[in-house]
């Protein structure tokens, strides 16, 4: 199956599901109205009883094939910052901090000043060509795609230990490029009555705040940010130091994953957050809170190990090539280069050693795992998806629809409960909600195949049988965390309105992340759709402007 290389413009969000409000009375949060929740139920229930719904007899697809669900987006979905011409060329993978934007750009800078110079080996001229990827990314292409660059510089040295574990042969040609720490974040306010609670700023302390109540402590991806990793360990580790992989550490994670905020993707989603007060702690790289003005008033304090972004080459990489990467490790360590790095941010905190984790490559890979099973503090997720077939959708939208559901669907875990719904003019139970098992696997697999497309657009009817099949499915598992996923291009044209049914979503807490196809920027489908993600802290993804498949695979493993 050849791969859609649509592109996500804006950044995702991470869920945030707030307390529900009891009693029987309506309110206002920002400019929505939203039902209590009894209401909401009421509403719910009344309306679909107006909805024409048909239940369509599922098709399993006896020709699912695991391997081919976990395919991956081209590689040129990550881009080119920095580009080489010289008869030697090394591809550099590198995180955003080093490949981005001023003041973001430090490996950009310098990698256009050692191209300029026309270095040579062997009366060759040696150019890089940057390529702008995180640093779990790189590890995901490497080990399970044919990707393979000549040098790769995560943000820290865990990532190179993972790379080792997965069989991937490397050599380290420096242990440090360009200093940095991670490190915990909260407003100075926050910072001093903390302190005075619990007299110091480490993570076990703030692990401890949180359980208490005390805090509201978020952190990012631990699959793709480093710092997320950082955190996932040294919490591990914060448990049990003899033995963060143990079953106590186990069993702590889940306790506290019940108490902590779910994951934030990107740091900006971090800092966003912060500003609406969800949360009051948070984990960054200190480059990036020492470039964000707006933090100046939060405290910082390194914790974990350090950042120094180590670079890494390997075994495949020819005696020429490794000529040439000693040559421009050389460039990236002198005088000149690292004072660079210092205007950037870089290179504070010096003094600052690093703590222990007490894990190795395999250690960090089982790590994510353990996360990856307790991050819902052991609730269920039940979740449908819902897919606009209308004729809207011929064509593109809908073939990047179905190729990104079954491209990605394996990264959803099995132990949640999941259905799919269709619909045009009128709304099809294409799949009632079951456990994700393989039978269900090929269940979803085989409806997904077989949408074609129908007529008019009926979104929000069908959001309100998605809804009601939720919350049916609640009431048999009762402790389960819902959400919903609408797969549209955004068009409306049957049934209820957003402005009728957003009160319902809102009093239901629902969050409903929105994946909009043929979408252009600020149309009244766009803001429609990131209206109805908003309404319960969601995310809306635009499809046309960024790679759905992988933002949709990270989604799933932090999500579901």
């Amino acid at each position: 199956m050849k791969l859609s290389r649509k592109i996500i413009s804006g950044l995702l969000a991470t869920s945030f599901i707030v307390a529900a409000f009891t009693g029987c009375t309506s309110y206002e949060t920002g400019d929505e109205k939203v039902y209590s929740y009894d209401e909401a139920v009421t509403e719910l229930e009344a309306f679909n009883k107006e909805i024409k719904t048909d239940t369509k007899t599922p098709i399993m697809d006896i020709y699912d094939d695991e391997t081919t669900n976990k395919a991956l987006a081209d590689i040129s979905t990550f881009p080119i910052t920095v580009e080489g011409k010289g008869a030697i060329n090394l591809e550099i993978a590198a995180p955003s901090e080093l490949s981005g934007n001023a003041p973001d750009d430090w490996l950009n800078v310098i990698a256009e000043r050692f191209n300029s110079e026309n270095n040579k080996v062997g009366g060759k001229t040696v150019s890089v060509t940057v390529r702008k990827i995180a640093s779990g990314e790189t590890l995901t292409y490497m080990t399970e795609s044919d990707y393979r660059p000549h040098l790769y510089i995560p943000s820290n040295a865990a990532w190179g230990e993972m790379l080792k574990a997965k069989g991937v042969v490397t050599e380290t040609l420096s242990d440090r490029i360009l200093g940095n720490t991670a490190g915990i974040l909260m407003e100075k306010s926050t910072y001093d009555t903390f302190i005075e609670k619990y007299k110091t700023c480490t993570l076990d302390k703030v692990i401890e705040a949180t359980l208490a109540g005390d805090l509201n402590f978020a952190y990012t991806n631990p699959y793709t940010s480093a710092t997320g990793l950082n955190a996932i360990a040294s919490t591990l580790y914060a448990f049990d130091n003899k033995n963060p992989l143990s079953d106590t550490a186990k069993q702590k994670l889940l306790e506290y994953q019940k108490k902590s905020p779910p994951v934030a993707y990107t740091t900006g989603v971090l800092v966003n957050q912060a500003s609406k007060g969800v949360i009051n702690a948070m984990v960054m790289e200190e480059q990036a809170y020492t470039n964000k003005p707006e933090l100046k008033s939060y405290v910082y304090t390194p914790f974990g190990i350090r950042h120094d972004h180590p670079l890494y080459t390997f075994d495949y990489v020819t005696s020429e090539e490794k000529q040439a990467a000693e040559m421009f490790k050389e460039y990236c360590l002198s005088e000149e280069s690292q004072k660079l790095g210092r205007e950037k941010g870089f290179g504070k905190h010096d003094d600052y050693k690093g703590q222990e984790t007490g894990l190795d490559g395999a250690g960090y890979l089982a790590a994510q795992t353990i996360w990856k099973n307790a991050k819902d503090g052991g609730q269920p997720i039940i979740a449908v998806f819902t897919a606009d077939i209308s004729g809207s959708m011929d064509g593109t939208p809908i073939n990047s629809l179905k190729e990104s559901l079954l491209a990605t669907k394996s990264y959803i875990g099995s132990s949640n409960y999941i259905g799919l719904v269709s619909y045009a003019t009128n709304v099809h139970i294409d799949l009632p909600i079951e456990k994700f098992d393989d039978k269900q696997k090929a269940y979803f697999s085989g409806a997904v195949k077989n949408f074609a497309v129908e007529d008019a657009t009926a979104t929000y009817d069908a959001i309100l049988v998605a809804m009601k099949m939720i919350m049916d499915k609640k009431a048999e598992i009762p402790n389960a965390k819902t959400m919903l996923f609408v797969l549209s291009d955004g068009e409306q044209n049957r049934g209820y309105s957003l402005d009728r049914i957003a009160p319902i979503v809102g009093g239901l807490k629902i969050p409903v992340y929105t994946i909009g196809y043929n979408i252009k920027a600020d149309s009244t489908e766009q803001k429609e759709l990131t209206r109805l993600s908003n309404i319960n802290e969601a995310a809306m993804i635009n499809a046309d402007s960024d790679d759905l498949i992988n933002q949709l695979r990270n989604l799933f493993n932090t999500q579901l």
